[in-house]
């Protein structure tokens, strides 16, 4: 099928997937993953519906930016982020789901305090206790957010997660169940300056999952893009690089 056609399916199971468990489809927001997809596909997405733009890499993202930037999209930075990218992350992400740990959390707000202003992000959490995955651990994350709700030109806007890759249906909506609970928790504690808007979990083998568990933000690739020449190895390597 074509992209418009394939976004028109996706946002189908997204609203049938709302509909069970009793929301609409437009309380559920779409990002599209548009790693390795090339700016003029990313184009005709955009031109047909799909308003975020998702990207993994730093200069691949800079440089669909560039090319991309007039188009009617928002752009969000769904990859993992390492403190020397800082700078070149805030060129173009209205939001940052990838916060994990302090020291990038500090070397963000060092960089807006020097550009004046500030920016959207969430905090991701390793619900699936993987080694090779990046993300605050899960009892750690309140915690995380605490720290980081002290910080005036960060806002917190919710959590993100990867889940388990896996078949097992069990273990993938336990991660989910996971983090709608500490997201209900962060709620509860009501933490000064954190808007709990945004929960981002799901992706293109599992987002109707995600969406009974209580996602409100998934992030869709190969569902509207189709299959990748490169690995997802390549994204979400088997061991983790430096995180810096």
């Amino acid at each position: 099928m074509s992209i418009k056609e394939n976004l028109m399916h996706v946002k189908q199971n997204i609203a049938d997937a709302a509909a069970r468990i009793g929301k609409k489809a437009e309380d559920i927001t779409l990002v599209m993953a548009t790693k390795t997809v090339d700016a003029e596909r990313i184009r005709e997405a955009v031109r047909n519906g799909g308003h975020i733009i998702g990207e993994n890499k730093i200069q691949e993202a800079l440089k669909k930016y560039e090319v991309l930037k007039d188009e009617d999209a928002a752009w969000h930075f769904i990859g993992h982020l390492q403190t020397n990218k800082v700078k070149d992350v805030l060129k173009f992400a209205d939001l940052i789901h990838s916060v994990d740990r302090l020291s990038l959390v500090e070397k963000l707000d060092q960089r807006l305090l020097k550009e004046g202003r500030s920016t959207d992000i969430l905090i991701q959490v390793n619900t699936s206790y993987e080694e090779s995955k990046y993300g605050v651990a899960p009892e750690e994350a309140i915690s995380l957010v605490k720290e980081t709700s002290r910080y005036d030109t960060l806002r917190i806007r919710g959590l993100m997660t990867i889940g388990l890759f896996t078949n097992d249906e069990v273990k993938i909506r336990k991660c989910f169940k996971l983090l709608k609970d500490i997201h209900d928790s962060v709620i509860k504690e009501g933490i000064d300056r954190v808007e709990m808007q945004y929960l981002s979990m799901g992706m293109s083998g599992d987002y109707q999952i995600a969406i009974e568990e209580g996602a409100s933000m998934v992030r869709v690739g190969t569902a509207i893009f189709g299959a990748r020449n490169t690995p997802d190895a390549y994204y979400w390597p088997s061991e983790k690089v430096e995180r810096k």
